[in-house]
């Protein structure tokens, strides 16, 4: 209904921007890129930006509110969608340098009238700012930090990390801290006194824990969109891991990616629920192709993503469509999970396991390559990737690839938890043929010295006897009757028998 307020040229960017995922084609801040190439390709002079942020900051009767006999009047740009202000300021966020920059200034000013603003528009208002010098260059998080430590020590005055991320001492290297007078000498906190944030010992190391978790729920500040991957520290990761960007990594990827992940970024920093246009963020994976993927898990850290934002995160992958190609869908799996997945030591969390079971049950070949895979050729894998991966071959895998992933089996090194899996594979009973069946006895009888007390082996071996005794042949019984001679378990004597029964 607005559309008629606008100059021909600068229609075009409005339909551009108006554009969502749910189109089918690119995001709107890619197409609204093209319209501007196209429009300054054929008017070199071209100035449809400026004249569409005029437009937009011009004084507008608010029609919804008119009919409730309350007339008001808003800046044009107010009356627009979420996704269309969203779109507007990563649009305005890659060109602004060719803007008159009063023009922009007056843009935000005008956002900021507005009585409910959408969270995403005010995050990137605040990116823009930034861009444009208008918010100084004091680091994000140092006011932040700040009202947190008068919050902690009950006084006004500076001090501890107040000093160090506030005004010129930001500049030196802190000195050592000496310890608070109400610090016993072994520098821990005797009952009833208050913390110092100058002192050392266990007590800091608790009030750095407490501020990861408060530094998303504090609204005054976001990140800048030039430090998108130094600065940004994802909670429960190490702020002094090195980051990928560093590597040039993201040079090549086209800014509209780049302004995508800005927006992924402050998603996987926050606690609160994500909406719809939060996951509208993971269209971007559609434009990429299987190395800008790559370059994207890097600039954001996925394989450091913490558990519980998991689910979260898998769902806006979910909800792409189409669905990701084989390469890039094998990428997000291998960077999200399975680093996590190596690492247990314990049960997976639920977390853990849906976000696995999910992504496995989309994409199953991808998982199976990029995830089952790589765990089972590790030697040292336990209990816990074992419960896992037969929960996938349970709920996720149909007999298709649980074939590939049984055949897999056969170069990775064997242990206590990949004969568990193994088992889990031969209970599904799937498709053998005689090539298929021949390869798996060579591995029976090639593991079976090493494996000679091992219960679980000893259980596999008799489920092999039992449920495929069909696939036996005389050259498999022989080489099979060899190796149960091995056998020192309390179930060899089943086991023979139940090779003595196969005719």
């Amino acid at each position: 209904m607005f559309l008629e307020r606008f100059d021909g040229q600068s229609r075009l960017l409005v339909r551009s921007l108006m554009s969502g995922p749910s189109s089918g084609l690119s995001s709107g801040v890619h197409r609204a890129l093209t319209v501007l190439r196209r429009q300054q390709r054929a008017d070199p002079g071209c100035s449809s930006p400026v004249a569409l942020l005029e437009t937009l900051c011009r004084e507008t009767i608010n029609t919804e509110e008119a009919a409730a006999n309350t007339l008001t009047v808003k800046p044009l740009v107010c009356l627009f969608p979420s996704l269309f202000k969203q779109n507007l300021l990563s649009f305005i966020h890659l060109v602004h340098r060719s803007l008159p920059r009063t023009a922009v200034t007056c843009l935000l000013q005008c956002l900021s009238r507005d009585p409910r603003p959408d969270p995403w528009v005010a995050a990137l208002s605040r990116q823009l700012e930034r861009s444009l010098g208008l918010r100084g260059t004091e680091p994000p998080w140092s006011r932040r930090l700040a009202a947190l430590s008068r919050r902690l020590v009950g006084s006004g005055d500076p001090g501890g990390w107040e000093k160090c991320f506030g005004g010129e001492a930001a500049e030196s290297e802190p000195q050592p801290a000496a310890l608070s007078p109400e610090l016993g000498s072994q520098g821990k906190k005797r009952k009833g006194a208050v913390i110092s944030l100058d002192s050392d010992g266990e007590d800091v190391g608790q009030q750095r824990k407490r501020v990861k978790m408060d530094a998303c729920k504090e609204d005054d500040d976001a990140v800048p969109a030039d430090d998108l991957a130094t600065d940004t520290v994802t909670p429960g990761v190490d702020a002094s891991a090195g980051s990928p960007a560093t590597d040039g990594s993201n040079e090549t990827l086209p800014e509209h990616i780049k302004t995508s992940a800005l927006q992924i970024k402050e998603l996987l920093g926050c606690q609160t629920e994500w909406d719809q246009s939060s996951t509208e963020a993971f269209r971007v994976l559609n434009d990429c192709n299987p190395h800008q993927v790559e370059a994207l898990c890097e600039m954001l850290n996925l394989s450091d993503v913490p558990e519980q934002t998991l689910p979260k995160l898998c769902s806006g992958i979910l909800s792409l469509s189409p669905d990701l190609g084989y390469s890039a869908a094998a990428t997000l799996v291998k960077k999200l999970l399975l680093h996590k997945v190596l690492a247990l030591s314990e049960a997976a969390s639920r977390c853990l396991v849906t976000a696995v079971t999910s992504l496995c049950a989309r994409y199953p070949r991808p998982t199976s390559l990029a995830l089952i895979g790589p765990v089972l050729q590790e030697e040292n894998i336990g209990a816990p990737q074992a419960e896992l991966l037969n929960r996938l071959i349970e709920g996720c895998l149909d007999s298709h690839y649980r074939l590939l992933v049984f055949q897999m089996t056969f170069k990775a090194p064997w242990s206590e938890a990949a004969l568990s899996v193994i088992h889990s594979l031969l209970d599904f009973k799937p498709d053998l043929d005689e090539e298929v069946f021949t390869q798996f006895t060579e591995q029976l009888v090639a593991q079976g010295s090493r494996f000679t007390k091992s219960m679980k082996f000893a259980k596999m071996m008799l489920t092999v006897l039992t449920k495929y005794s069909s696939h036996v042949t005389p050259e498999h019984k022989h080489a099979l009757s060899a190796c149960l001679m091995l056998n020192e378990t309390f179930l060899k004597k089943s086991l023979q028998a139940a090779l003595k029964r196969i005719t």
